[in-house]
């Protein structure tokens, strides 16, 4: 039993390790590239102050890693010294019935792994955003979004877990298969509810419907081969000064949405360039090619999660009772690392997608100049890194770093 303790904190403690040596490595080389071309974030990003985001991103980035390190050795403690065990224990036998019990642990996880972040969450908001001029919300805000948030997230988990419970009682031999179609059902749900019916109830949308924006949206649309329907604008800055933009949903339930940060912020020029990139994420595929990977992700996982879950060591290791939601959540421990260590495999996909969504805007616009600006535009403003380390950007950048993508759209570079 030795070894599988010796095995299991290699794993946990050092895949924390490396991502917070990525995080260090990264912070260095960014505090260094900025000083060496701080006259390029200045006329570029028009930052006029580098250090400034310098500091910022050094910041976040210790915040974020310390939360990691922390709550690792919170769920360790939990798990070492008999708790994890004895609340499964309880659970299980206060509700009695296996699939409802799995659902109860599986909202208990839940709800202690929102509150262990919602200190690091309140920092984030009330210390370090509220420092830079990017935080917008109350405590009376901050409040009421954690226990809505918290509330989806016992709502998404309660019937995922559900659904994968099932087929595992059902089908024991194949069930990684089955609970695959599960996940798969779940995700392709949660394109149509997540913004039809989750996000309003954090944003306001309001359609883009006349104006002098609305001529601009309608005629990217056009040039792009779309008729113009669902274009919304985001009150983002309810919460936030940071900008951004994104695509959502398939069929009837897509909609590009922009953030009235970006709105206030960018030229018509620069906005039209950044709705043609999103909207590229359809014309090409991109939003069917991430759920797939998706997926597949998942059936992989899923399938050694099964390996897992026949193995008693995995529950005698905690004194856990042998219960599939309990054995579940052991396994997503043990599984962890492999999915953060196989992040590059993924990101390499997501990398070469904007990478088209970039030159489709191009296409669209018949420049590359409009979108480059609102490139630099939206970096400056959200006080972005634009240098990370390339090991640090091989794990965690799913976008091309911003000096890279404008070389790109300006010069024409690999394209």
């Amino acid at each position: 039993m030795l070894a599988y303790h010796a095995v299991f904190l290699l794993l946990v403690v050092g895949s924390t390790g490396v991502v917070a040596g990525l995080a260090a490595l990264n912070v260095r080389h960014a505090d260094r590239r900025i000083r060496e071309r701080s006259a390029w974030v200045t006329a570029t990003l028009s930052v006029d102050d580098p250090a400034r985001l310098r500091q910022y991103h050094r910041l976040s980035t210790s915040a974020g890693t310390l939360k990691n390190v922390l709550v690792l050795a919170i769920v360790l403690l939990v798990l070492y010294t008999g708790l994890f065990g004895d609340a499964i224990a309880t659970i299980d036998g206060a509700i009695g019935n296996d699939l409802l019990a799995g659902v109860g642990i599986f909202v208990v996880a839940t709800v202690t792994m929102q509150l262990l972040s919602l200190p690091f969450e309140a920092f984030d908001t009330f210390g370090i955003e509220a420092a830079y001029g990017f935080n917008e919300q109350s405590p009376q805000l901050f409040v009421r979004d954690a226990i809505v948030g918290t509330a989806v997230s016992v709502a998404f988990v309660s019937i995922l877990g559900a659904g994968i419970l099932l087929v595992l009682q059902q089908f024991p031999t194949w069930w990684w298969l089955a609970a695959t179609g599960v996940v798969a059902l779940f995700v392709l749900g949660s394109q149509i509810v997540v913004p039809r019916v989750i996000m309003p109830l954090f944003y306001d949308f309001e359609p883009i419907e006349d104006g002098d924006l609305r001529t601009a949206v309608e005629a990217v649309f056009d040039r792009a081969g779309f008729t113009c329907e669902d274009v919304y604008a985001m009150n983002a800055s309810s919460r936030s000064g940071h900008s951004n933009a994104f695509f959502t949903g398939f069929g009837r339930t897509k909609r590009v949405v922009l953030f009235d940060t970006l709105i206030e912020q960018l030229e018509e020029r620069e906005l039209q360039s950044v709705l043609a990139h999103e909207l590229a994420h359809w014309k090409q595929n991109h939003v069917w090619q991430r759920m797939a990977v998706s997926i597949l992700e998942a059936a992989v996982l899923l399938a050694l999660a099964q390996i897992l879950l026949g193995q008693s060591w995995l529950y005698a290791m905690f004194g856990v009772p042998e219960i599939p939601a309990a054995g579940l959540l052991l396994a997503g421990l043990w599984l962890e690392p492999v999915l953060q260590f196989t992040q590059p495999l993924s990101n390499r996909l997501w990398l070469r997608s904007e990478r088209a969504a970039d030159d489709f805007a191009v296409e669209v616009m018949g420049s590359g100049e409009p979108l480059a600006d609102a490139l630099a535009q939206m970096t400056g403003e959200n006080l972005s890194n634009p240098f990370p380390h390339p090991l640090y950007e091989a794990f965690h950048y799913q976008h091309p770093p911003v000096p890279e993508r404008i070389r790109r759209l300006v010069e024409g570079a690999d394209r």
